[in-house]
């Protein structure tokens, strides 16, 4: 076996966990689950069968991945994140055949108790505040905060707030990376060599 698991957490047969990976105390990882190298689940996560967690994920204590919910590589959860795959869902209605897809892409971060209601977009390397509840898409590197979750800034990849307004042209450069970011719009990106 490639990663550890703790003897107190259920794998079903069919999983697929990757090279590196540390799963700790009284988790489940159902069947056709996918879960990539060097990830680390903390105590008590649940992974669905049609979940798919990329490389390098840490998510934290408490946390339901269930079905249809996409982790990209480098993501973060906090403590006690909430995914939802059903709008309105009812006891006595199955409606396994609407769950709707969850995308958080690379180097996201979801801050403690935040709530990723189904069907939304997480930007890359964006950033969602603890207690958060978003309910529509998150553009790259954005700073979102509050109930219901609004857009109060931009972080850089570093995860340094960046001084830019939410919308205009202006560019600043991370203290930490050196990498300039420009904004243009409301859309920010990280300027290249080829730009």
């Amino acid at each position: 076996m490639s990663y550890f698991n703790h003897e107190s957490v259920y794998i079903d047969d069919g999983a697929e966990i990757g090279e590196g990976s540390r799963i700790w105390h009284f988790s489940h990882i159902c069947s056709h689950a996918k879960i990539g190298s060097y990830c680390t689940l903390g105590q008590n996560i649940y992974v669905g069968s049609k979940a798919v967690i990329g490389n390098n994920v840490k998510i934290q204590n408490n946390v339901s991945i269930y079905d249809n919910v996409i982790l990209e590589d480098d993501v973060f959860c906090g403590p006690s994140v909430v995914f939802t795959n059903v709008h309105n869902p009812r006891a006595f209605i199955d409606r396994k055949h609407e769950y709707m897809p969850t995308l958080v892409k690379q180097g996201a971060s979801l801050g403690a108790n935040s709530t990723i209601r189904c069907g939304v977009t997480i930007g890359r390397y964006s950033f969602v505040g603890a207690g958060a509840v978003v309910l529509e898409d998150i553009g790259d590197f954005a700073l979102v905060v509050g109930n219901p979750g609004k857009q109060i800034g931009w972080i850089s990849k570093y995860g340094e707030k960046l001084a830019l307004p939410l919308e205009g042209n202006a560019q600043e450069i991370c203290p930490h990376s050196g990498e300039t970011y420009v904004l243009n719009g409301r859309v920010l990106k990280i300027l290249t060599k080829s730009d």
